[in-house]
């Protein structure tokens, strides 16, 4: 800071040096949140994609003992996987994000961290570990014969990346939001678990009657998981998506989230 004619003078920061500092603030911040999660015991930071593994590993064994393939050709193991992943996806990082800001509040003393830098973070750990999770289960299913490798890469990364882009925008409203009133963090886990069984995780929009699959099209997540099942098994199932729905209700969903952060963030009082 300088001084002219007796008033401060801030120092000018190029648009690159502001994009490295960002990047090590959200790096710390993302090390620091494994290490309080995770701890340096047992086997560390991989219980990030590991604990996604069991549950969808879990799952998926459950659904073969049971044999639950719904009078269907399609395998479960893949039906199974595509599904419960993305559940994972879209579902765990607003459970991060709720409540997120307190616990770190001390942390914004530090002039360049900011309470987005704190959701980022831990949006960051948690489509991580979930991609990463999918990524090895799918590596390991195609290795033993369990399950085929997709028919169409380029849709099995943009459902995907739609699913995520979903919830990370979910999260941060709920984030900003549990800010302003505790009562969307009594209410988001009830919510979730609503969600679980529309989300299109355990059936094919296809097998629905016409009225149902309108109703659960409205949610934007279906429209990911059946673009993601589209990639995996190609022309064998008739999929119902519509991704510019999605992308709409995504971009709208973020702008809000980003509006309701702006406005948590300039509340914010370190303690």
């Amino acid at each position: 800071m300088t001084f002219s004619e007796g008033k401060p003078t801030q120092y000018s920061t190029s648009l690159l040096r502001s994009f490295q500092i960002q990047l090590r603030v959200i790096g710390a911040l993302l090390m620091r949140e494994i290490l309080t999660r995770y701890g340096r015991h047992n086997i560390g930071f991989m219980w990030m994609f590991v604990e996604p593994m069991l549950f969808t590993t879990g799952v998926t064994a459950l659904w073969v003992f049971a044999k639950m393939h719904h009078n269907s050709s399609m395998p479960i193991v893949a039906f199974a996987l595509t599904g419960y992943s993305s559940v994972l996806l879209w579902r765990n990082m607003p459970s991060r994000c709720v409540g997120a800001v307190e616990p770190n509040l001390a942390l914004t003393y530090h002039r360049n961290v900011k309470v987005m830098d704190i959701f980022a973070a831990r949006l960051l750990l948690e489509a991580g570990g979930a991609t990463m999770s999918f990524i090895i289960l799918s590596v390991f299913y195609i290795s033993i014969g369990w399950v085929k490798p997709p028919q169409d890469l380029l849709k099995v990364l943009l459902g995907w990346g739609m699913t995520a882009w979903f919830g990370m925008s979910l999260a941060l409203l709920m984030g900003s939001l549990n800010e302003r009133t505790e009562l969307v963090e009594k209410l988001w886990h009830p919510t979730a678990y609503l969600l679980f069984p529309l989300s299109g995780a355990a059936f094919m929009v296809d097998w629905l009657p016409p009225t149902a699959q309108k109703v659960v099209l409205m949610l934007p997540m279906v429209h990911g998981v059946e673009l993601l099942r589209e990639g995996y098994f190609g022309s064998s199932v008739h999929c119902h998506y519509n991704i510019s729905y999605m992308a709409t209700f995504c971009l709208i969903l973020m702008a809000f989230a980003l509006v309701q952060e702006r406005y948590i963030s300039k509340r914010v009082t370190p303690e």
